[in-house]
């Protein structure tokens, strides 16, 4: 019994690693992130406390008219493509 909990310890930590591994990076032909947050304080954000690349695009959080907003922006166009309130 001992060893299918070992087993199974096991299999978590390497699941959890491989998905650490394989986590979303910015492609080699995107806006930088500082760019992106250019972008958006263009477009009325007072700051951007979060900002990561996932599935393909950058995401993430600031404030925008006193409100803490939730972004998607289009990596090469610097577009945002999501922007709503932040639940």
């Amino acid at each position: 019994m001992r060893n299918v909990k070992m087993f199974g310890v096991a299999l978590v930590l390497t699941a959890a690693a491989a998905g650490y591994a394989y986590a979303d990076q910015p492609g080699a032909d995107w806006m930088s992130a500082d760019q992106i947050k250019q972008k958006l304080m263009e477009s009325g954000y007072s700051s951007v406390t979060k900002i990561e690349a996932d599935d393909g695009h950058w995401e993430g959080e600031g404030v925008k008219n006193g409100q803490k907003r939730e972004f998607h922006v289009d990596p090469h166009s610097g577009a945002i493509t999501k922007d709503g309130p932040d639940d």
